[in-house]
C-alpha cells in the first residue's frame, strides 16, 4: 500500500521540474485506495495545462514508481 510518506517522498522527485516553472506541489492526503490528492501552487495553480501536468506527469511518474497509486487528484 503506498502511505503517505512514500507518496511525499516520490513527489519530491518531481517537485524540481514544477519548481523550474514558477510552480509547486503539495500532498494533501493518500487514501487506503490508492487516490493521491495534491494542490498544485503558484504558476502550476493557474496555467491551462496543469490537468496535463497532473495526469501525464505526476500520476504517470507516481504511479511508475508506487504501483499502488491509482489516481491523482487536484484537491
Amino acid at each position: 500500500m503506498a502511505t503517505f510518506e512514500s507518496v511525499h517522498t516520490a513527489i519530491q522527485d518531481v517537485r524540481p521540474s514544477l519548481q523550474a516553472d514558477g510552480g509547486d506541489i503539495e500532498l494533501i492526503s493518500v487514501s487506503d485506495e490508492g487516490k493521491v490528492t495534491v494542490r498544485l501552487k503558484g504558476a502550476c495553480g493557474s496555467c491551462p495545462m496543469a490537468i496535463m501536468t497532473l495526469k501525464q506527469g505526476v500520476e504517470a511518474y507516481l504511479k511508475k514508481v508506487l504501483p499502488d497509486v491509482k489516481e491523482v487528484v487536484q484537491g
